[in-house]
C-alpha cells in the first residue's frame, strides 16, 4: 500500500531564505530522535486514489493538537476509502474528492454513515450544502414567475434560513421542521402577549410586527417541500422529504354568507365575520343592477366573474379571440396579474387553469351589448384605439390594470350600500350559486380551474345550504319513519 505517515511540523523559518522549515526544524526532535512534546503541531498525509486523469495525490492535514488526533483522522479517512471496493474506481475517486474538499475548507471529514448511504443510493459524494446554501442556490435557478419568486424569497429569508439554515441538507429531519413551526407558534404567542400588554413601552417594542398566520405556515411548508423535492431529484437529499411528513395547523378560511342577521350585526358594529365573505344571490343581483347604471364600463366584467367565476387576472386578460358568443363559451388561457404594481401577462396559474367556460343566456346578452358599447368607444377614438387583443378594455381601448378593477369594485360596493366583499369573492359567489343550483361539484371545479375537486369541496360545501338542508331533512325523515314503525 502507498506510504502514509504521522509527523510534526512547525512555523519556524530559515534565516537565510525565510522559507518555512516544515518538519525539518531541529527543535521538533529530541536528542533520541523522538518528537518534541513542546514544539510544533501534528500532521499526517495519506495516499489517495489517483485523479480521473491518473495524477497522484495525497490527503494532508496539519495543525492537529495531538498525535492521537492525527492518527484518528487519518484512520477515519482510511475507513472512508475502504467503503468502496478496489474495483470501483469512480466511487473511490468521489470519496477522495470529498476528503480533499473537507480539508481545503478546513472542515471535519465526512461522516462514515453519510458516505455509506450515498454509496448505496448511487448519489454524488461531494460535500453537501447547508439548507441555507441550497435554498439560496435553488431560488436563484428555480424557474418561476416574479410573484412566486418574491413569495419564496420572503419565506426563505424570514423563516427557513433563520430556523433551518445551518443544518446540512442531508441532515435535515422531520424534528427540525416541527421545531421551526413550534418556534413560530411561540413567537406568535409572545407577540400577541406583548401587543396586549398594559405597558405602553412593551406595546411599542412590537409595533408593526405581525404574527405568522395559518396560511403563511402552509406556504412555508409548501415552499420547503417544493425545494426539498427538487433536492431529491438532484440526488442531494437521500430518502424521504421531511417537509412532506409535517402536519401543521392551518386551513384555508371558509367562505361565510352574508345572511340577513350578519348584515344587521355588521351595520351595528362594523365588524366583518370572516376574511372570506360571500353575497347571497339577491345581493349579487342588487350589486350588478347598481353597477350596470353607475359603472357600465366594468359591469360586464363583474357580471362575468360573478356568474362564471374566473379569477381577476383571467378576466382582465381574456382575449377577444377566445370569446365565442355564438357558441356561448369563452376560453381562458391568458391572464394579467401584478408584480408589485406592474402588470404582468402570463398563462393561468396551473394546467387546470386553461379551460373552456360555458356561458348562460343572460351573460351572453350582456357581453353582446358590451361589444356594441366597445365598438362605439373604438369609433370615437378612431386611429388612436390600441390593438390590445383583449376583450375587456377601458373606454380608451387600453387594458385594465387589475388593481384599478379592484379599487373601482370596492368603491361601488360601498356606494351600493352592500356588505363588503373582496373582488375575488365574486368568484366564490359564482361557486356557491352553482352548487346551490345543484350543479355537480366536478363541473364547478372545472369551471373554476381547480386542479382537483378536493379544493372545491373543502372550500365551498360549507356554504352549500341545499346539501345541508337535504341532509337535515333526510335525518328527520328517518326519525319519523322509526317512530311510526314503533
Amino acid at each position: 500500500m502507498p506510504a502514509e505517515n504521522i509527523f510534526k511540523r512547525c512555523g519556524c523559518r530559515y534565516l537565510e531564505t525565510g522559507k518555512q522549515m516544515g518538519n525539518n526544524c531541529p527543535k521538533l526532535r529530541r536528542p533520541n530522535h523522538a518528537w518534541s512534546s513542546d514544539h510544533g503541531y501534528w500532521a499526517y498525509h495519506l495516499e489517495l486514489p489517483p485523479t480521473i486523469d491518473g495524477r497522484r495525490r495525497q490527503l494532508r492535514r496539519s495543525g492537529l493538537p495531538t498525535r492521537r488526533a492525527a492518527a484518528d483522522e487519518r484512520n477515519h479517512a482510511r475507513e472512508l476509502l475502504a467503503l468502496a471496493p478496489a474495483w470501483d474506481k469512480r466511487s473511490r475517486r468521489d470519496i477522495a474528492d470529498a476528503l480533499q474538499a473537507a480539508v481545503r475548507a478546513k472542515e471535519p471529514l465526512p461522516e462514515i454513515d453519510r458516505i455509506r448511504r450515498r454509496l448505496r443510493g448511487d448519489t454524488h459524494l461531494a460535500d453537501i450544502p447547508t439548507v441555507a446554501e441550497y435554498l439560496t442556490d435553488w431560488l436563484t435557478h428555480h424557474n418561476v414567475d416574479a410573484n412566486t419568486r418574491g413569495g419564496y424569497e420572503s419565506i426563505i429569508r424570514v423563516h427557513l434560513i433563520p430556523h433551518l439554515g445551518d443544518i446540512p441538507l442531508d441532515k435535515l429531519r422531520v424534528s427540525h421542521v416541527r421545531a421551526m413551526f413550534t418556534a413560530i407558534e411561540q413567537r406568535n404567542e409572545e407577540l400577541l402577549a406583548a401587543k396586549a400588554s398594559p405597558d405602553s413601552a412593551v406595546q411599542k417594542s412590537v409595533a408593526g410586527r405581525r404574527p405568522t398566520g395559518p396560511n403563511t405556515c402552509l406556504n412555508i411548508r409548501a415552499c420547503l417541500r417544493k425545494a426539498l423535492n427538487d433536492a431529491r431529484a438532484d440526488e442531494l437529499l437521500p430518502g424521504y422529504n421531511p417537509a412532506a411528513l409535517v402536519k401543521i395547523r392551518g386551513d384555508r378560511p371558509k367562505p361565510i354568507v352574508w345572511e340577513d342577521e350578519r348584515v344587521q350585526q355588521w351595520k351595528e358594529d362594523g365588524k366583518i365575520p370572516g376574511p372570506v365573505m360571500v353575497w347571497t344571490d339577491e345581493q349579487v343581483i342588487q350589486f350588478l343592477a347598481y353597477a350596470a347604471i353607475h359603472c357600465p364600463d366594468l359591469h360586464p366584467m363583474w357580471h362575468y366573474m360573478a356568474f362564471r367565476g374566473p379569477r381577476r387576472g383571467e378576466a382582465c386578460g381574456l382575449r377577444d379571440s377566445e370569446v365565442r358568443l355564438h357558441r356561448q363559451e369563452t376560453t381562458i388561457n391568458h391572464q394579467i396579474t401584478t408584480h408589485g404594481y406592474t402588470p404582468v401577462e402570463k398563462p393561468p396559474k396551473s394546467k387546470a387553469g386553461n379551460r373552456d367556460v360555458a356561458l348562460d343566456d343572460d351573460t351572453v346578452n350582456i357581453l353582446i351589448a358590451y361589444k356594441e358599447l366597445r365598438a362605439k368607444w373604438q369609433r370615437a377614438a378612431g386611429p388612436a384605439w390600441p390593438n390590445t387583443g383583449l376583450f375587456f378594455v377601458r373606454q380608451d381601448g387600453h387594458a385594465w390594470h387589475p388593481d384599478s378593477v379592484t379599487q373601482r369594485f370596492s368603491r361601488h360596493v360601498r356606494k351600493a350600500g352592500l356588505p363588503p366583499i373582496r373582488l375575488h369573492d365574486l368568484r366564490h359567489s359564482a361557486a356557491t350559486i352553482a352548487l346551490n343550483a345543484g350543479v355537480d361539484i366536478k363541473v364547478v371545479s372545472e369551471q373554476l380551474g381547480h386542479s382537483t375537486t378536493t379544493l372545491t369541496r373543502d372550500t365551498y360545501q360549507s356554504v352549500n345550504k341545499q346539501l345541508h338542508q337535504q341532509a337535515a331533512d333526510a335525518v328527520a325523515k328517518r326519525i319519523r319513519d322509526r317512530r311510526q314503525a314503533a
